[in-house]
C-alpha cells in the first residue's frame, strides 16, 4: 500500500467514525457547539470577551430549551436581571475577596477587590463519539491586573441518551498563591433556567428526601436536586448531582424560585442564618479541591425519572 492510499485510508475511516458518532463537537474561535443524536445541544463559550466559560443554552433531548436567554439573548417576557447569570457556569462570589460570580464587564464586583475574571488558558481536548463526547480545558482565574489566584482544570463529558441529557463534570482547582473561599451564598454550580420553570410559573423544586419548593430547598443540604415543570407544553426538570467526594458533601443549596439553582458548600453562615459559622475555606499556593457533578435534563419528575435510582449508580463511580 502506498503512503497516499494509506492516508486516504485513515482519512475516510475518520471521516465514518465522525459520522457514526452520536455525539459531535465541532470547535470554532470562540465556542464549541455539541450536537446530541443529529440535534443541537449546547455551546461552550470560552471567548476572551466572556467573564467567564460558560454553557448556554441547555435543551432536553425534544429540543426545548430549560435555560433563560439573558443576557446573552433578549427574549420578549424574560426577566432581565442578574445578568451575570449565563446559562450553566462554575464560580465564586468571594475568592482572596475578588468576585468571580458578579463580574460582568459592568459590574464592580461585591468583593472589596472588586470583581475578578475567568481567562480561557487552553482547550486541550474535545473529542466526539458514538456514545459520548468529552471537552478538556484549563481556565485561570484572576484578578483585573492579571495576577492568577486559581488554575482550573476542567473535563465535560456528553452523553447520547434517547429521552435525556446527561453532563458530567470534573473540575479541579489549584491555588496559584494561598486562597480563601469566602464564606457568601453567592456561588458556585449554577443554572439559570427558563421562565416556564419558575415557581411562579410551573416549577418546583424538590430535594433528594422529597422536601418541594424554595423554603424548603434553599440553604439547606441534599446530595442532590430536581427543578421540574412544564416548558412550553412539555413536563421537563432538570437536576444536578452533587458528588459524595465534593467539599463538604451533601453540599448546600442557593436555588430561588425565580429560577436559580446553584450548588455551594462555602455560604455557610447565609444558609443557617447564623453569623457566629464561618463556612470560609483555605488552601495553601499548590493545595487542591475537586468537584464532581452531573446535570440530568429529563422528561417529567424526579419519581418518574428515576433520579434516585441515577443518583446511587452515578455516585458509587470513583
Amino acid at each position: 500500500m502506498t503512503v497516499m492510499h494509506f492516508r486516504i485510508g485513515i482519512l475516510s475511516l475518520a471521516l465514518a467514525t465522525a459520522a457514526f458518532s452520536q455525539v459531535k463537537l465541532k470547535q470554532s474561535s470562540d465556542r464549541i457547539s455539541v450536537e446530541i443524536d443529529g440535534k443541537p445541544f449546547t455551546e461552550f463559550f470560552v471567548g476572551s470577551d466572556v467573564p467567564k466559560p460558560y454553557l448556554h443554552p441547555l435543551r432536553a433531548a425534544s429540543g426545548k430549551i430549560v435555560t433563560r436567554s439573558f443576557p446573552m439573548d433578549v427574549v420578549e417576557g424574560e426577566a432581565k436581571d442578574h445578568p451575570h447569570h449565563r446559562g450553566l457556569w462554575f464560580t465564586h462570589g468571594l475568592v482572596n475577596q475578588y468576585d468571580f460570580w458578579a463580574n460582568e464587564k459592568n459590574q464592580k464586583g461585591a468583593g472589596t477587590n472588586g470583581r475578578g475574571v475567568v481567562i480561557t488558558r487552553r482547550i486541550t481536548d474535545v473529542k466526539s463519539g458514538k456514545k459520548s463526547g468529552t471537552i478538556a480545558s484549563t481556565f485561570a482565574w484572576q484578578d483585573l491586573k492579571g495576577q492568577t489566584l486559581l488554575d482550573e482544570t476542567r473535563t465535560m463529558t456528553f452523553y447520547s441518551h434517547p429521552t435525556e441529557r446527561w453532563i458530567d463534570f470534573d473540575i479541579t482547582v489549584t491555588a496559584a498563591a494561598p486562597v480563601t473561599f469566602g464564606d457568601t451564598k453567592e456561588g458556585t454550580f449554577a443554572i439559570r433556567l427558563t421562565t416556564d420553570l419558575e415557581e411562579k410559573h410551573t416549577g418546583k423544586m424538590r430535594t433528594a428526601d422529597g422536601k418541594i419548593g424554595e423554603k424548603a430547598v434553599w440553604g439547606k443540604r441534599s446530595p442532590w436536586v430536581d427543578y421540574a415543570g412544564t416548558v412550553a407544553g412539555e413536563a421537563l426538570g432538570v437536576a444536578i448531582f452533587d458528588h459524595p467526594t465534593n467539599p463538604r458533601h451533601p453540599t448546600y443549596w442557593h436555588s430561588r424560585a425565580y429560577g436559580l439553582f446553584a450548588a455551594n458548600p462555602f455560604g455557610i453562615h447565609d444558609f443557617e442564618n447564623d453569623k457566629t459559622k464561618n463556612g470560609e475555606l483555605k488552601l495553601a499556593a499548590g493545595e487542591k479541591l475537586r468537584f464532581r457533578y452531573r446535570v440530568v435534563i429529563h422528561p417529567g419528575d424526579a419519581d418518574s425519572a428515576k433520579l434516585a435510582d441515577n443518583y446511587k449508580k452515578w455516585s458509587s463511580s470513583k
